[in-house]
């Protein structure tokens, strides 16, 4: 199986979409439990959602399911929110902290080095690829990373997750520009609600990549699943009418980004 795809674009954006896929190998699917094969915790229909927003921009998605290895998390399985409950690099337990393993199937050492090396590795050399050629063309590269969630999990956050939660690890990923651009436009788009850098600060994607020193900026944009679905539960619909509703704000954020990418490019500040 591929495990990723890349549509090139000449564009300075580059979009993300490590959690969309559902591929699994058959070794890997048998091994889940019935809870598992629900594949819940997907970022259902977001590379759909996106779809033609800033139709130049450059798109790096993964093909497989988070089950299998998790593309947004660190390969050495160091905790993006230490302290606090999270799934890790190969998932033991669903977003609910639910068994999705089969009792005595789960992933060991072995399994999780060949999945390091088969799935997240060449990931990664895509989506590094891809920077480096858009960095070359344009002096400078910005990778938005594309995901969704459910609206409410109590076993990861207290009470219902804001619509927009836009993560840039406290700053430390982008210039300051497309931080306040993005905010901006997410706090005045009527009947949504946002956060910045709040339970969801930007994963190990946007913090690896994100170095506005050296021309590369990051920034994580994470949906409650509530603004685009039919419901969060399965089959997991896209709701056509929530979907073009949200567009017009999405658009809107990839092109102000584009905008000031440009700017950046040619004022030659990077920070």
């Amino acid at each position: 199986m591929a495990v990723f795809e890349v549509r090139r674009g000449n564009s300075p954006v580059i979009l993300g979409f490590p959690h969309t896929g559902t591929d699994l190998p058959s070794s890997i699917w048998e091994r889940l439990n019935d809870n598992g094969r629900i594949l819940a915790d997907t970022d259902w229909h977001i590379h759909e959602l996106y779809e033609g927003l800033l139709p130049d921009a450059t798109t790096v998605r993964a093909t497989f399911h988070r089950y299998v290895i998790d593309a947004n998390r660190d390969p050495n399985g160091v905790s993006l929110y230490p302290g606090q409950n999270t799934t890790g690099l190969v998932p033991e337990s669903d977003f609910d902290g639910q068994p999705i393993w089969k009792e005595g199937q789960g992933p060991a050492e072995a399994d999780i080095a060949e999945r390091l090396r088969d799935f997240h590795a060449p990931y990664h050399a895509a989506l590094a690829a891809e920077i480096a050629r858009v960095r070359a063309i344009h002096g400078i590269a910005v990778l938005y990373d594309c995901h969704s969630i459910r609206s409410h999990i109590p076993f990861l956050f207290e009470g219902t997750l804001p619509d927009f939660n836009i993560g840039t690890d406290r700053g430390k990923t982008c210039a300051l520009e497309i931080e306040r651009s993005v905010e901006e436009i997410a706090s005045e788009t009527e009947g949504y609600s946002h956060t910045l850098n709040g339970r969801f600060k930007g994963g190990w994607t946007t913090r690896h990549y994100g170095r506005p020193e050296q021309g590369v900026h990051a920034i994580q944009m994470e949906l409650a699943q509530s603004t685009h679905l039919a419901t969060e539960a399965p089959p997991f619909v896209l709701d056509a009418a929530k979907a073009e509703r949200l567009r017009r704000p999405l658009a809107a954020i990839l092109e102000r980004i584009g905008k000031i990418a440009n700017e950046l490019k040619r004022t030659g500040s990077e920070a």
